[in-house]
């Protein structure tokens, strides 16, 4: 399975790379700005969006918006700024930074569990 980590910080890319391969995530492919991360998913076949919200620079909200326009995509939103992403994605899943295993582990379970025909 492919995730697509839109991440700016080098280290919790990483670390998230590491605990979705504990999920059977394979394949991986991250942007660290809102312009690569829509350049960067092109056509690419991803199973799992992973997103922050506030990118330097850019919007990690705008990225998912765009790339999900013309694909359907689970996202998972990991940003420290919970709050802000409840107003303006009301149903957005999120995990809160600092990540705990734990939480990311159910979120993207939760996340698969509501795609029909994913595993």
């Amino acid at each position: 399975m492919h995730a697509f980590i839109i991440e700016d910080d080098y280290l919790i890319g990483q670390a998230l790379r590491d605990m979705l391969e504990e999920l059977g995530f394979t394949k991986f492919s991250f942007a660290r700005s809102e312009d690569a991360a829509v350049m960067g998913a092109g056509e690419q076949n991803i199973d799992l969006i992973t997103a922050d919200v506030r990118l330097l620079p850019g919007d990690g909200l705008d990225a998912v918006e765009k790339i999900c326009a013309k694909r359907d995509v689970p996202v998972l939103f990991i940003t420290g700024y919970a709050d802000e992403l409840k107003e303006r994605a009301p149903h957005a899943t999120v995990v809160q930074k600092p990540i705990k295993r734990e939480e990311l582990m159910s979120a993207v379970g939760s996340l698969f569990s509501r795609q029909p025909g994913r595993n």
